[in-house]
C-alpha cells in the first residue's frame, strides 16, 4: 500500500478539479492509493466513473483524513484543515500574500503547504506553471466572451 492522494471536491464558486483521470492514472502507475472524492469533477464535466476507470477509489469527504498528499485547487479553509491529516502536503494555489492568517492556519494544522503558483517559472516546470496556464485560459475566455457580445461579424 502506497501514499494516499485525496482529491477533494472544491468550493461552490470553483468551477475546476484539481486532478483528471490522466492525472489519477499517472500517480497510480507511481504507485499511489488515488482517492477522489465523490462528484470532485463533476463542475469540470468528470464523472466519478471516469476516475475510477483511471485507478482511482471513490470516496467521501472524510477520507481526507487519510490522506498523506492533498490535491486542491484552492487552499483549504479552517473548516477543512481541521480534518486534515498532520504532516500531510497540501498542493494549491495558496494565495499566501496579505493572507497571514490563512498561512498561520496551515502551519497551526501541521501541514505541509506547497503554493503551485511559487513553481519556479523554467522550462522543465513549464507544464506545472499555474499562472501561464491559467492566464491562456481566462485569455481564450476573454476572446469568446467578447466574439459572443460583438455584434458584427468575425472575420
Amino acid at each position: 500500500m502506497g501514499q494516499t492522494v485525496f482529491i477533494p471536491r472544491e468550493l461552490a464558486n470553483e468551477p475546476r478539479v484539481a486532478a483528471s483521470p490522466d492525472t489519477v492514472k499517472r500517480l497510480a502507475a507511481l504507485g499511489f492509493d488515488v482517492v477522489v472524492e465523490a462528484g470532485a469533477g463533476l463542475k469540470s464535466r468528470i464523472i466519478d466513473a471516469d476516475y475510477a476507470s483511471a485507478g482511482a477509489a471513490i470516496g467521501k469527504a472524510s477520507d481526507v483524513a487519510k490522506a498523506d498528499v492533498v490535491l486542491k485547487v484552492r487552499r483549504p479553509g479552517d473548516a477543512e484543515l481541521k480534518s486534515y491529516k498532520p504532516g500531510a502536503a497540501v498542493i494549491a494555489i495558496m494565495d499566501p500574500y496579505g493572507n497571514d492568517a490563512a498561512v498561520a492556519a496551515l502551519a497551526k494544522a501541521g501541514v505541509t503547504a506547497f503554493s503551485m503558483e511559487f513553481m519556479p517559472r523554467i522550462t522543465r516546470a513549464q507544464s506545472m506553471d499555474v499562472l501561464s496556464s491559467q492566464a491562456n485560459l481566462a485569455g481564450y475566455q476573454a476572446v469568446i466572451d467578447g466574439a459572443s457580445e460583438y455584434d458584427r461579424a468575425l472575420p
